[in-house]
């Protein structure tokens, strides 16, 4: 039988990939962060609720970035979440919040910008033509997960190690450090966070949940973002995150 000869430029590509393969698993080889959140109230909305806000039954994977961006963040890396644990029964609340009907556009603001003046706004406007109206809010209470994520190095910072930004991400986790309030779902829910420090059971609940948000492809070529889903299962209280979606999101190879 005779040999395949492989010529050097056959084994040069090889060897990148095997080096990219390489890059990309060591950042997964490690365990994931782990971060424990909650609160009062959580409002993830349903996107196909126009007016009145529903929230889905458990967190999203997009307000679980958030949340973790709000510990901390830098340009290097992006959070990729793996699962969610739901500590706490879901329990639902319904009240009545005040919101506002329209918002400023762009373009009413360049022409005030260029005329010197402006027309007058009140966003708290109750009278028969006001902007400030009272809708229905169908939200969670008493909420607590534990959020599992990992650091995915992006291409401009390869050479560094996905290590030193868990161990800052623990660092500040331990010392309740934050950019900013970290909120679930609304700005108005604020959330506590703090360490995992004893392994705590999930609800022993298995549900498919239906379609759910899982993030926004802010890099289409569109003006607005596209949304992205996927079919969420809750399997005995822990929501399992699909990650190959974050190619569908960000255009990132795992």
């Amino acid at each position: 039988m005779m040999k395949k000869r492989v010529s050097k430029e056959n084994i040069q590509i090889m060897t990148l990939l095997y080096e990219e393969v390489k890059k990309i698993t060591d950042q997964f080889k490690f365990p994931p962060v782990r971060v424990k959140v909650w609160g009062e109230m959580a409002c993830f909305t349903r996107p196909d609720m126009k007016v009145e806000r529903m929230s889905y039954q458990v967190m999203t994977p997009s307000a679980a970035r958030g949340i973790l961006c709000s510990i901390f963040w830098k340009p290097e890396f992006r959070w990729l979440i793996r699962r969610i644990k739901v500590l706490e029964p879901i329990r639902h609340i319904s009240l009545r919040r005040n919101e506002i009907k329209s918002k400023i556009s762009p373009r009413s603001v360049k022409s005030w910008m260029k005329k010197g003046k402006h027309e007058r706004f009140f966003a708290d406007d109750t009278s028969k033509n006001g902007n400030r109206t009272q809708r229905n809010t169908l939200a969670l209470r008493d909420v607590s997960y534990i959020i599992e994520a990992n650091v995915f190095l992006k291409e401009h910072a390869k050479s560094q190690h996905p290590a030193k930004y868990r161990d800052q991400f623990r660092r500040r986790v331990n010392q309740g450090q934050c950019y900013r309030r970290p909120y679930l779902g609304c700005r108005e829910f604020s959330a506590f966070f703090g360490p995992v420090e004893e392994e705590e059971n999930p609800i022993n609940i298995t549900d498919e949940l239906g379609r759910m948000l899982f993030d926004l492809d802010y890099e289409t070529t569109n003006k607005r973002a596209n949304p992205v889903f996927f079919n969420a299962r809750l399997e005995e209280g822990v929501l399992n995150i699909p990650v190959e979606k974050y190619k569908e999101v960000w255009g990132i190879q795992l």
